[in-house]
């Protein structure tokens, strides 16, 4: 049987290479997904410590169970209700699949409201809760539910952050005292090989906590709606559809990350398994980003955009960046858009009919090669393309940057004020 790799992001289809995304919060107008349930027969420790009238535990163990009962009542159950399209384009391809015998006729989901479910967590004695933005995007009813609970609340949008997966909501009518916040930790403190629990609800199981290490601190995948590539927490505890928006909690029981994206291995039901290999967004990205998403009033905590389209220098082969006489890395500017901060700081896009280069296993594209090459950024050098778009979205909007910057073999130094820009229709 040919296996599928796949990353799992929450929402619709990332690419990330040859890998295909898919929603973690299994967002769906049918059934949910039943996974098979295995037993497993458990080893006794080889070590292990009397605890509790005299159940043995190992240090452990009781440690992880500690940590689960003082955090379990800072989980959050979500649900969302997407509303249906009923545009004329949505209701037209329903009568032609129901005439033609298409797939889908008589049942297009476009028609029905799509519903799914996700994780959270109360991240401050407010009521303030974090989720992941793909969970609570598009939706037109949020409910949330507590740990131990069957009541449902009513919940709001607080703020959003596409670019960064994140967003916050808060619950209506909480009573006194349900609010457990979970402490936020500082992943710059992080090492590999310490204990990692997530805690969600995957395939709608209400409280599952799984286990594992925190695998690596030098991953990077695309995150957001901009697709930017962004430093993650790489864990082996078993995420799956349900965790999304779930906290990743450490030995002391503090936050070190918002599970977000898994790599998988096959599927059920169409919908891609763990394979042991997920990622987390930091918590020092929450803490940042919070006070901008408790002061966005429901709406979008917009990103700064340069409003320029590159070529990543360090993607092309040495013979290429030898015959277009380009340096090893940095962006060479294919254009600038009018009227956006690149543009006000007066860089330049190419304009010559370009050479026909091509980056290692893919097809030969035009490039021209007379625009400017940003080489650095606030003095740090660029090794590759997306060093640009991390750095530039990691700032504020009003922000400054300083770019060096190559024209015609010399160099300079540019200064831009970073704004909100977006991209013309159908660029």
């Amino acid at each position: 049987m040919k296996r599928n790799l796949s990353l799992l992001a929450l929402t619709g289809t990332l690419a990330l290479g040859g890998f295909v995304g898919y929603g973690l919060n299994e967002r769906s107008t049918a059934q949910t997904a039943q996974a098979a349930l295995t037993p497993v027969t458990l080893a006794t420790p080889a070590a292990a410590t009397t605890y509790d009238n005299g159940r043995a535990r190992t240090e452990a163990e009781a440690n992880t169970v500690q940590v689960v009962k003082q955090r379990q009542n800072g989980l959050v159950y979500i649900s969302v209700t997407e509303g249906a399209d009923n545009s004329a384009e949505a209701q037209m391809r329903q009568r032609l699949q129901d005439q033609f015998g298409l797939p889908g006729g008589g049942n297009d989901s476009n028609l029905q409201p799509a519903t799914g479910t996700g994780s959270g967590f109360f991240v401050n004695a407010a009521g303030d809760i974090i989720t992941n933005n793909h969970v609570v995007e598009g939706a037109t009813d949020i409910t949330i539910r507590l740990h131990g609970s069957k009541k449902t609340y009513k919940a709001k949008v607080v703020g959003r952050a596409p670019d960064f997966d994140l967003a916050l909501i808060r619950a209506e009518g909480l009573p006194a005292g349900a609010i457990q916040p979970i402490p936020l930790g500082d992943s710059t403190k992080l090492d590999v090989g310490l204990k990692a629990i997530a805690m969600g609800a995957p395939f709608g199981l209400d409280f599952s906590v799984s286990e594992g290490i925190i695998s690596s601190l030098e991953r990077t995948v695309p995150v957001g709606t901009k697709g930017v590539q962004q430093q993650v927490i790489q864990t082996d505890a078993a995420i799956n559809p349900g965790n999304s928006g779930g906290p990743l909690i450490n030995s002391s029981g503090e936050l070190i990350g918002v599970n977000t994206q898994i790599y998988s291995v096959g599927s059920i039901n169409g919908t891609g398994q763990s394979a042991g290999v997920g990622f987390a967004i930091p918590v020092n990205t929450v803490t940042k980003l919070l006070p901008q998403l408790q002061a966005a009033g429901g709406k979008v905590v917009q990103t700064p955009t340069l409003g320029i389209q590159f070529t990543d220098l360090s993607a092309l082969t040495d013979e290429d960046r030898q015959t277009a006489k380009l340096p090893a890395a940095g962006a060479l500017l294919q254009r600038v858009y009018p009227n956006s901060p690149a543009a006000a700081a007066g860089l330049k896009g190419g304009t010559d009919n370009g050479l026909s280069l091509k980056t290692p296993g893919q097809a030969s594209e035009a490039v021209s090669t007379d625009g400017d090459i940003i080489t650095a950024i606030d003095g740090q050098t660029i090794t590759e393309g997306e060093d640009l778009r991390r750095f530039v979205l990691g700032k504020r909007i009003g922000d400054s940057i300083k770019l060096t910057v190559q024209r015609d073999g010399k160099k300079r130094d540019v200064t831009v004020k970073l704004q909100a820009f977006t991209l013309p229709a159908n660029q």
